[in-house]
């Protein structure tokens, strides 16, 4: 059977707005649908072409800041379709003002990290192509 497609990605944040805003901001303008329970509340994040991030803020975890080293979410990787998709995401960032590292050109990959408002690294991800 083969692997099912990543349908969405929820994270926990410390602000709803903050967070909902910083990602329309990097991507464009979003359908939002929002939705609440028992000590928590939602942002569902849907652009044209089909990506979803949720953003949620629980009652319980004011305070807590983000730790890669902990179980969870390590980073959030978008794939992208080219070297020059990558180093487009650096303008991007740039022109956002949003922290980034180098672009980094490894054996299978060229990648750039930056991170969120609550420090999660989101990193744009082109995969070279397998030598022959």
């Amino acid at each position: 059977m083969k692997p099912p497609v990543l349908h969405h990605l929820t994270l926990t944040v410390s602000d709803l707005t903050r967070s909902a805003d910083f990602y329309q901001q990097l991507f464009g303008p979003a359908e939002v649908l929002t939705r609440e329970g028992p000590g928590w509340q939602r942002r569902r994040l849907l652009w044209p072409d089909g990506l979803m991030i949720g953003v949620t803020v629980f009652e319980d975890s004011a305070g807590d800041a983000f730790d890669p080293s902990r179980i969870g979410v390590d980073h959030v990787g978008f794939g992208v379709d080219s070297a020059a998709a990558v180093r487009d995401w650096v303008q991007t960032m740039d022109q956002l003002g949003i922290e980034h590292g180098p672009v980094e050109d490894t054996a299978h990959a060229l990648v750039v990290t930056g991170r969120d408002p609550d420090g999660i690294p989101i990193e744009f991800f082109w995969a070279k192509p397998p030598v022959t």
